[in-house]
């Protein structure tokens, strides 16, 4: 058996004549999404794939799709004969634009085995001179393929050999996906042993000898540039090259790794910027540790992915359409940067600043250029603090994100330049409209990629400049609620059964009932000296003078709640409920609600005092008396439901806030904080004071066991027998993945009456509650669960010190999914 190796990302060109069975051995080895056909290409340009006269648009076709599939990462495998140089050579390019790997798969049969199938097919009408010259163009081919820039050639001679054949796909050196950490990652080292010893005992290594490890089994990433210019290059490699070689470390290469061998193997390079120091280090050793010092610093990579994707070590850095790809290009990036062809004061190039413009998902570690200090830009960060130029050397712990320097303990090379920051970058606090205007996609760590169509995007901007608060304040929308699925009970929409049920099916067997108050979403971003409280689309509830007494009270119970000192936090975000519902929806409550029960309460009365007296005339009025008299209790109901959730207030005299979640804190989010930790931040602060805050009464189930959901079923029947808007049931964990994904956070079950308000007086009417059996949940549900997701997305930004603009970029996605078109009552 032939086992052929492939990259995992690569495109792979299937090369023989016609009749070799190369569609066979792409059916056999390869997904069908993963074929190209130069035939199937034919079919779509000329209705048929025998059509040679449609030969150049069908090409046309097939490049356009391979470059798409391998912009988005995916194998790509083209079925075509490739025989001739010119052919190959355009999926070379191909290949080479999208920084991918090229690959040959040859299937060099005998003339008389592809004749032969030939004959067998109808639609193969052309001779054997035809094959013939194929193979012809395909053996003067044959040992130049590599020459052409295929990374790897497999050439199967036989039907025994390519039926014995198999495939196994090899992620690239530079995926390490499946290495999650925790990991150490250091800067530019430059021979500076004694600064590195000092840094990894700091952090917590063992250092003995030419070796350390972590007793955590945490691992050091260095960032490259180990060489040059510090007084002991030798210490250097000897330390990291054995951890390395003993798993406790990796290493990607820098730009002075590449000079340093191309030195050793003889090259003819300027010995400059430190390179006579090494090499006269080097020197004194012995000759097998240069040459393991010399083949250590050819292997190094250009860099790694690792955690999933979630990270990404070069030593120059590397913007998103380079991760996790191989070429030359890559390479050029990742050691050296790019440059924008000018030079400095001091003669050097000046350098592009690619991480202002990066909006990649993945964290960026680099070094390269020296910083006084390491700072976050767009979640990228450069740890080359200038150790050997007398500044420090820098890690980064990840994930904790947390640095950790010491101090040079001289300056051991004088820099051409002086250490200083590189340009200007962005503020942290700055916006631009470009961030968020026109198709979008956003990285969520809970739901992948979610794209935000332009439309949305034009529409959220419009409601966001004209209505918002200050954009420093506004760090968190709250995402819609799913409705538990559609009851089959004759008498309900909505029942707790369904959620329970649904839960269940989704692996959840505990979750939470909390009581729906019937107010208005809001959220309270509150600090010591400061804050908002603002809607579900980001506007202010108050004015300024009432909005700071509310802040002033939520301040002071927080204070009394002691939860300033137990978070170790200058400010606490809140979910919250706002009440009474009329304190926002007054005017709503009065020109829509109001105004139709009013009219409802006015005629119909009036109308069936008309009917009864008709009736008692003898007038046979029966059924529209039924109707009128059944439309005047529903008006009646109507009424009272919305009545109950109103009443009086005067300032902040007659107003509750209902909190249910601590949404984050400086430098810490709470999703992963189970629902009853949340309602007890709750209760502590109502107890602080009672007369602003309401708690949620709770219960939680079990869905596992029937007489607990029972009990969960009864709670819901008193609370909307009462005239309760009904409960939210919730994972109890809180955020929850089950067997598809992303649970729901929570489904709302309300109840008969006051869906009266939402779907009108007459819904529980036969005709009309049947027909509203039919409402779909589908697209209400995505979108409840996508606006989660980027809500947590936002915050998880927040709490880790990212720049606003990436915490907008989510919060901006919240508001403009707002404007798809899902029914608003459910």
């Amino acid at each position: 058996m032939s086992e052929l190796v492939i990259p995992q990302l690569s495109l792979v060109a299937l090369v023989g004549a016609s009749g070799s069975g190369k569609s066979t051995f792409a059916r056999k080895h390869f997904r069908a999404t993963e074929v190209i056909s130069s035939d199937r290409c034919r079919g779509l340009v000329s209705d048929d794939e025998n059509d040679q006269s449609a030969t150049g648009d069908a090409f046309d076709v097939l490049h356009y799709i391979a470059g798409k599939r391998l912009h988005n990462g995916k194998l790509t495998v083209v079925d075509a004969t490739n025989v001739q140089r010119e052919g190959r050579a355009g999926l070379v390019r191909l290949a080479r634009e999208h920084d991918v790997l090229p690959v040959a798969i040859v299937l060099d049969l005998p003339e008389s085995v592809c004749a032969e199938r030939n004959e067998a097919r109808a639609d193969r009408d052309f001779g054997v001179h035809v094959i013939r010259r194929q193979r012809n163009d395909l053996r003067r081919s044959l040992r130049f393929l590599e020459k052409e820039g295929f990374r790897r050639v497999h050439v199967l001679r036989s039907v025994e050999e390519i039926e014995a054949a198999t495939i196994r796909r090899e992620p690239l050196v530079n995926d390490r996906r499946g290495e999650t950490g925790p990991f150490d990652i250091i800067g530019d080292v430059h021979g500076c042993r004694l600064e590195l010893t000092e840094l990894l005992t700091r952090l917590g290594y063992h250092v003995e000898g030419d070796f350390a490890s972590h007793p955590a089994g945490r691992r050091a990433v260095f960032v490259g540039d180990l060489v040059d210019r510090g007084p002991d290059t030798p210490g250097v490699l000897r330390l990291v090259m054995n951890m390395v070689a003993a798993g406790t470390a990796l290493c990607v290469a820098g730009n002075h790794e590449n000079k340093l061998v191309r030195a050793l193997r003889g090259r003819n390079v300027q010995v400059t910027h430190g390179l006579a120091e090494s090499l006269a280090q080097l020197a004194d050793q012995s000759d097998d540790f240069r040459k393991q010092a010399e083949q250590f610093c050819y292997d190094l990579v250009s860099h790694y992915v690792l955690d999933g994707g979630k990270l990404v070590v070069a030593h120059a850095g590397l913007p998103e359409r380079y991760q996790g790809r191989a070429s030359g290009r890559v390479r050029s990036f990742a050691l050296y940067g790019e440059t924008t062809g000018e030079t400095d004061e001091y003669g050097l190039p000046v350098r592009y600043p690619w991480a202002n413009d990066y909006r990649g998902s993945a964290t960026v570690v680099y070094g390269h250029t020296p910083v006084p200090s390491a700072e976050w830009v767009n979640n990228t960060i450069c740890l080359d603090t200038g150790c050997v130029f007398g500044g420090s050397l820098t890690a980064l712990r990840y994930p904790e994100r947390e640095l950790v320097s010491v101090a040079a303990q001289q300056v051991w090379y004088e820099p051409v330049r002086p250490l200083a920051p590189e340009a200007p970058v962005r503020p942290p606090e700055e916006l631009d409209v470009t961030d968020v205007l026109g198709k979008r996609t956003v990285q969520t760590s809970s739901h992948g990629r979610l794209t935000v169509r332009a439309e949305n995007a034009a529409a959220a901007i419009e409601v966001m400049s004209r209505f918002a608060i200050e954009p420093a304040k506004l760090l968190y929308l709250p995402p819609t609620m799913a409705p538990v699925a559609t009851s089959k009970r004759p008498e309900v929409l909505e029942h707790p059964e369904e959620a329970f049920a649904g839960y269940l099916h989704d692996g959840v067997d505990r979750v939470v009932c909390e009581e729906k108050h019937m107010g208005s979403r809001a959220v309270v971003l509150v600090s010591r000296d400061g804050g908002a409280v603002h809607t579900r689309t980001g506007r202010s509830f108050f004015d300024e003078e009432l909005t700071g007494r509310l802040l002033e009270r939520i301040r002071s119970a927080a204070g009394k709640a002691a939860l300033w000192s137990s978070l170790d936090s200058g400010w606490l975000l809140l979910d919250c409920e706002l009440l009474p519902w009329n304190a926002k929806a007054g005017a709503l409550i009065r020109e829509q609600y109001a105004a139709v029960g009013a009219a409802a309460s006015g005629a119909l009365p009036a109308a069936v005092d008309v009917l009864r007296e008709a009736s008692g005339r003898g007038v046979d009025v029966s059924e529209l008396l039924a109707r009128t008299e059944s439309r005047s209790v529903n008006a009646a109901a109507y009424r009272a439901a919305y009545e109950r959730y109103c009443w009086p207030t005067e300032g902040l005299n007659g107003m509750r806030i209902a909190p249910f979640q601590l949404l984050a804190s400086e430098g810490a989010t709470y999703h992963d904080r189970p629902h009853s930790w949340h309602l007890s931040v709750a209760e502590q602060l109502s107890a602080a004071d009672p007369e602003l805050f309401a708690t949620t009464a709770n219960l939680t189930v079990d869905t596992t066991d029937p007489e607990s959901v029972r009990s969960g079923v009864r709670w819901w029947e008193e609370l909307t027998g009462a005239g309760g808007e009904g409960m939210v049931v919730k994972p109890l964990a809180n955020l929850t993945r089950g067997r598809r994904g992303l649970v729901q956070p929570g489904l709302k079950v309300r109840g008969r009456e006051y869906l009266r308000i939402i779907y009108g007086p007459d819904y529980t009417e036969p005709g009309n509650i049947d027909r509203l059996r039919q409402r779909g949940l589908a697209a209400k549900r995505s979108l409840a669960a996508r606006e989660y997701a980027l809500g947590i997305e936002g915050l998880e930004r927040l709490a880790r010190g990212e720049p606003l603009w990436r915490v907008h970029e989510c919060v901006f996605a919240v508001l403009a999914l707002e404007s798809e078109p899902v029914d608003p009552r459910l």
